[in-house]
């Protein structure tokens, strides 16, 4: 008996590794010859890197690069995948809200300056792609410190220029008159795909700003201006079809910056994770898939990793089962190529939950794949 065993995160809880490692267990338990290729997954956000690596047995990549604000340093990891020509970058890793204490979050303060020294780097070091998972932003600036870095020239007002080493932020968009490209620059031969899970536009009441400027510590005066700047920046440099994009607004507009300046393609994260490691490939001839999330709820039904595995699976006609520490009732799951099964028996607490998590998990498996065989 052959089965894959592909799950997603178990947010605030397991890692996806950790969770394939669990699901790993229960099956062994149930029967001890079972043949097993681990695929653990991601949606382009967090555990993107840990994910593909842990797939596609690459090798992981460390550099020193400028944080969320300007004057900070962190120390970054991304992956290099097996098959050395594709790195894997999260955007939070470098540029990420997580880094930052409460106080310090601002907008306005905050650059992708970060990001971009990560693509530099991957492209220093010979990759033709670049995954870019823009989940967990700290920024609001329309891409421009990522170009900035990324050696794109940026113009602004009255010719006033730009020191490649003090980062633009969020406050210096409403200055961009103009990002050239296509210039010859370290990430031109590099072809960039972005990985995302929201379908915002750049700017507008469903923008950037409005929508994701509050919890990245912006003022209502300031969403007001970064909200036109966003528009300006399109404007400016003609670009206002790629800010109407799905997943322009992406990352405080990097999904934007990304399509327009360097030519990338925006996608579903949990398809181009995917693709990245052959699932379709490495499902033919399975008896069997396991997948599973935190939560299946309605939100899973656009884009996340357990629905886009019950898919391929309903599409290669092979059974898949979908875990998760709750689900939310009335959804037909079973449409979307799953079984949906919770991993506890009873009444359980939350923090009971999250701590058992793995035990919970094996022990659910153990006795699913028992009743099949």
């Amino acid at each position: 008996m052959r089965v894959v065993v592909a799950p997603d995160k178990f947010k605030g809880c397991l890692t996806a590794a950790q969770v394939a490692g669990a699901m790993e267990m229960g099956l062994r338990r149930a029967r001890a010859d079972i043949e097993i290729d681990r695929c653990p997954l991601a949606d382009g956000g967090e555990g993107t890197v840990d994910a593909l690596v842990i797939a596609t047995g690459g090798r992981f990549v460390s550099r020193r690069v400028t944080g969320p604000i300007p004057d900070m340093k962190v120390e970054a990891r991304f992956g290099i995948l097996g098959d050395g020509q594709t790195a894997v970058i999260e955007m939070s890793a470098a540029s990420g809200l997580a880094l930052l204490k409460r106080e310090d979050m601002d907008p306005m303060r905050t650059t992708t300056f970060g990001t971009g020294e990560l693509m530099v780097a991957a492209a220093g070091l010979g990759v033709s792609r670049i995954i870019l998972g823009i989940g967990g932003s700290a920024t609001i600036d329309g891409g421009i410190g990522c170009a900035q870095a990324c050696g794109l020239p940026v113009i602004l007002e009255e010719g006033e220029p730009v020191s490649p080493s003090e980062p633009l932020v969020g406050a210096d968009l409403q200055r961009v008159v103009r990002i050239k490209h296509g210039r010859g620059g370290p990430i031109d031969r590099v072809r960039i795909e972005v990985a995302c899970d929201v379908t915002n536009p750049l700017y507008g009441e469903n923008g950037a700003a409005e929508v994701y400027g509050p919890q990245k510590g912006a003022t209502p005066g300031q969403i007001v201006e970064l909200d036109a700047a966003l528009m300006n920046l399109a404007r400016r440099n003609d670009k206002l079809a790629e800010a109407d994009l799905p997943g322009a607004g992406a990352a405080g507009g990097l999904g934007f910056a990304m399509a327009a300046f360097f030519g990338a393609r925006l996608s579903s994260g949990a398809a181009i994770v995917m693709d990245a490691v052959r699932f379709r490939e490495r499902l033919a001839g399975a008896d069997l898939c396991l997948t599973g999330e935190g939560r299946l709820d309605r939100s899973s039904l656009s884009g996340k990793v357990a629905i886009g595995v019950g898919r391929a699976c309903r599409d290669a006609r092979i059974p898949c089962i979908a875990l998760a520490g709750s689900i939310e009732p009335a959804i037909d799951f079973g449409a979307e190529g799953i079984t949906a099964v919770q991993i506890g028996d009873g009444p359980i607490t939350l923090e009971k939950s999250i701590r058992q998590a793995e035990m919970l998990i094996a022990a659910k498996v153990e006795s699913v794949l028992r009743s099949r065989l």
